[in-house]
């Protein structure tokens, strides 16, 4: 059984940084696309930042340029890193594995492309 898990949420303050986590039990991250994405309360669930397992990354327009998403593959964990932490950037964070290879932004985007989903782990930005 293949469990992701997710950590490094909780509260924080606006502009300041957090880094979560992303590690499996049952599946190795290696080879695989690994995203994170976020659901606020009343709205979809939206892509985040994904890594492929190449090392090409890929971000939505809202975290572009203050978030880094990143590879261990000796500890096989996947690392969101993100700064200058808004009100708007509160909501359940999210981390999925993809296996495919193939395709593009609009590809590791869509959460359709992702086989295997964590439990998600909240992040509340307060002022």
């Amino acid at each position: 059984q293949v469990q992701l898990v997710e950590s490094g949420g909780g509260l924080v303050q606006t502009g300041d940084s957090v880094r979560l986590s992303c590690t499996a039990s049952g599946r190795t991250l290696v080879r695989d696309a690994v995203g994170w994405f976020r659901q606020a309360p009343g709205q979809e669930r939206e892509f985040v930042a994904v890594v492929r397992s190449g090392g090409t990354t890929y971000y939505a327009d809202s975290v572009k340029g203050r978030s880094t998403i990143s590879r261990d593959n000796v500890k096989d964990t996947v690392y969101l890193q993100m700064n200058n932490m808004k009100s708007e950037d509160t909501a359940v964070y999210y981390c999925a594995a993809a296996s495919t290879r193939i395709g593009g932004f609009d590809v590791f985007s869509n959460r359709r492309t992702y086989e295997y989903w964590g439990q998600g782990i909240q992040v509340t930005v307060s002022s």
